[in-house]
């Protein structure tokens, strides 16, 4: 049997594809978020923090389980600043004229 032109360049393409760790698949939704689960799509296919970040969002988003407590926390600790020895110090006014 003989390849046509168009199913080799299928081939081609889905092997382009999976050699980039991509896949290809149909997916059934609304309508109207058609745009929006593409845009999601294209944002994921990037493979970069971003798309990692929006991953873990989403993936925590859709597990049902409550947050994690600690974030904020976690963050300024790990923060390049910690252990700068930098104070801080603020001019303490006396008074202010309010005129009521």
């Amino acid at each position: 049997m003989v390849a046509t032109p168009r199913s080799r360049a299928v081939l081609n393409y889905r092997k382009r594809l999976s050699e980039r760790g991509m896949a290809r698949f149909e997916v059934q939704a609304l309508d109207t978020d058609r745009d929006l689960i593409r845009a999601l799509a294209r944002l994921l296919a990037a493979n970069d923090p971003e798309s990692g970040q929006l991953r873990a969002a989403l993936q925590q988003s859709l597990s049902g389980q409550p947050r994690k407590k600690g974030g904020i926390l976690q963050a300024l600790r790990s923060s390049p600043l910690v252990g700068a020895d930098w104070t801080f110090e603020r001019a303490l006014a006396t008074e202010r004229q309010i005129d009521l």
